[in-house]
């Protein structure tokens, strides 16, 4: 039994008329729009066969290049148990590399949607933007930008990376944070590897020296020293070159770091660093730019990264050669010939080391002042604390008198020499006990008004509320002959609160 369908119901048709001398051949070629030597074929198999002849002779057989469907279900398995979360073009390349696994992307996308397992992008409507062409030379333009994601693991990392804008070269290393540590650290490996480039192109965070920091960072600084220009992007777009290399890297590294157990970031930079960007990136992701030509410049021999790739900041000396750094005080042990008060130092800080202190170029040994230590504030305990406090100040005193120098004294323990020239001519007039604590004066300033004119102005004010202190203070004066200057009125406004009109009104209605 043969079934036909329309087509090749009228072909049929055709040809039988035709071998009935009904139709003619060219009319046969016109009606089925084949060629005269198809029609004669035909008309050849037809007195052969009959109307088998309009069968295909493979019809019913399998194609020779036909797939194995234990392949194709080896594949699904695979997908399902093994590499859910990656894109087709990435599981091809599993495929072959991991599963010695060839097939054909269209073959593999069929397998995929038929077990609904296919990774969709995710799709939303945007603006259009202009398109940017790649800068002609390598080392013109590099950009930077950090993207924090469960890279691996169950926390959350951030993947600092920069990229030619040229030929997509990737520049990469995982730290914990976006800092400012982790980006000087990624500019220097660049710069040592490659050379100065000319332009750097990151977003306005405050991190490299945006509208948050009033246009400076220590990364906008070092970019300065070395000669490399920032520019600032106005939007997601601009930059969009290392916005679209986080969802590729995002897309295929999870995967990987899955699929490898690494758990830990030293692990995930030695397999970024020494397999992914030198084996998979660079040889797959890149292009070759427009002209051979490098921008990357040298380091210029003056120029010594350890005193640009570091933070900076910079501290005011006090007038006895001191200055806080970190909530603690330092004494500048340097000879210097001249008072290098009021004038500001450089501190460069270097992660995992002590810090520097320079001037003018010069490299200061400073120490840390030792503070006498506070004793608890225990009401309970109130004459232990003046005992212990005296016992500090008697302390001072004898380590002024071992050493035979007040100013050495005073440079050791943090007490000012003029503090310890007081102290000491307290316990020479009345002993120790002279060292205690002064009960603090009256609360009543000698010179403040009495408190009966004060309360002739509270009640004149809030019967009158409307009125200023330089009217309240006239019409006083010539009302009630109360004289007061007008800040006095202002003073007891402020103790009373009452210094706005509003809130005399208030208060004049609660009485």
């Amino acid at each position: 039994m043969i079934m036909l369908n329309s087509k090749a119901q009228l072909t049929v048709d055709v040809i039988a008329k035709v071998a009935e001398r009904k139709i003619t051949i060219a009319n046969a070629v016109k009606l089925l729009n084949k060629s005269r030597r198809t029609i004669e074929r035909y008309l050849k198999r037809y007195r052969e066969v009959g109307i088998r002849f309009v069968v295909h002779g493979n019809t019913g057989k399998e194609p020779v290049n036909k797939t194995p469907n234990s392949l194709k279900q080896q594949v699904q398995s695979l997908i399902r148990e093994k590499y859910y979360d990656v894109n087709l073009l990435h599981l091809g390349e599993l495929l072959q590399a991991n599963e010695h696994i060839e097939v054909k992307r269209e073959t593999l996308r069929k397998w995929a949607h038929d077990i609904h397992h296919v990774k969709r992008a995710k799709r939303r409507r945007g603006r259009v933007h202009k398109r940017r062409e790649r800068m002609e030379s390598v080392g013109l333009m590099l950009q930077m930008d950090g993207s924090t994601h469960r890279w691996f693991g169950t926390q959350k990392t951030c993947l600092i990376a920069m990229i030619d804008d040229a030929n997509s070269q990737l520049f990469a290393e995982f730290f914990h944070a976006e800092t400012t540590a982790g980006c000087l650290k990624l500019l220097r490996s660049v710069v040592e590897k490659k050379g100065v480039f000319k332009t750097l192109y990151v977003d306005r965070a405050g991190i490299f020296g945006g509208p948050k920091r009033c246009n400076f960072s220590q990364v906008q600084r070092a970019c300065e020293e070395l000669g490399i220009e920032i520019i600032f992007a106005s939007s997601p777009q601009g930059k969009g070159r290392i916005e679209r290399a986080f969802d590729t890297l995002q897309d295929r590294l999870v995967p990987e770091f899955r699929m490898r157990n690494i758990t830990d970031m030293a692990a995930a930079n030695a397999y970024l660093q020494h397999v992914f960007i030198p084996l998979v990136w660079h040889k797959k992701m890149t292009v070759k730019p427009s002209t051979t030509d490098s921008e990357y410049q040298p380091i210029p021999n003056h120029v010594n990264l350890d005193d640009i790739c570091i933070t900076k900041v910079h501290r005011k000396i006090r007038n006895d050669h001191t200055f806080t750094y970190k909530g603690q005080f330092y004494f500048i042990e340097s000879p210097i010939k001249h008072s290098i008060a009021h004038q500001k130092i450089e501190i460069r800080n270097v992660i995992g080391k002590q810090f520097d202190v320079y001037f003018a170029g010069r490299k200061l040994t400073v120490s840390p002042v030792i503070e006498p230590t506070k004793a608890p504030l225990d009401k309970s305990y109130t004459t232990h604390s003046e005992d212990i406090e005296i016992q500090k100040k008697l302390d001072v005193l004898a380590l002024a008198d071992k050493l035979g120098n007040v100013a050495e004294a005073s440079r050791l323990s943090g007490v000012s020499r003029d503090t310890i020239y007081r102290h000491r001519k307290l316990v020479k007039e009345g002993g120790a006990d002279a060292l205690k604590r002064q009960e603090p004066p009256s609360l009543h300033h000698k010179n403040r008004t009495d408190k009966a004119t004060e309360q002739i102005v509270i009640e004149f004010s809030l019967a009158n509320p409307h009125l200023g202190q330089v009217q309240v203070s006239r019409l006083l004066k010539s009302e009630r002959n109360v004289t007061i200057h007008a800040s006095g009125v202002r003073n007891i406004w402020l103790r009373e609160k009452m210094n706005t009109m509003a809130l005399r009104i208030d208060k004049s209605s609660v009485k």
